[in-house]
């Protein structure tokens, strides 16, 4: 399972990085417009056009400021440490799928089996914390085992 844990934590950093990367594209996208702009002709199309592209450089900088803060929840997760209780870093086998707790990167495939890889402060992972094998929780009036912590 250290095997699946490590590619599940290497897809996430991937997920991450992809945001991180795409944020960079769309601000030197956005600069690249406002400075067009600035050799436009005057008048009130050239401050739409450049209002526009600060909006532009806006939203991408914040998702920038996205991908930074998923760089840094992954930081905290070593991959090669297992824990009795479900904590963040941990597979999480359920009754009702497979979890794991780190971001909120959606579904993963590992090893032809599927993970969805949850944030502990998402509602499932709130739920998911803390629990140990042989626990139930109820999620969304739904009683679901914990299978295996990992």
């Amino acid at each position: 399972m250290m095997k699946v844990r490590k590619q599940l934590f290497d897809l996430c950093n991937a997920f991450a990085d992809a945001r991180i990367a795409s944020a960079h594209e769309a601000m030197q996208q956005a600069q690249e417009a406002a400075n067009a702009e600035e050799k436009s002709s005057a008048g009130d199309k050239y401050e739409t056009g450049r209002a526009m592209a600060h909006l532009e450089k806006e939203k991408a900088s914040a998702q920038l400021a996205a991908g930074n803060k998923l760089k840094e929840v992954l930081i905290k997760i070593n991959p090669n440490h297992t824990t009795i209780r479900a904590a963040l870093g941990s597979v999480v086998i359920t009754s009702n799928g497979n979890y794991y707790l780190a971001i909120s990167a959606g579904k993963l495939s590992v090893e032809g089996k599927e993970y969805l890889a949850v944030s502990p402060a998402s509602p499932v992972g709130v739920q998911l914390m803390g629990c140990v094998a042989g626990s139930t929780i109820i999620f969304q009036g739904k009683s679901i085992l914990i299978v295996a912590v990992e």
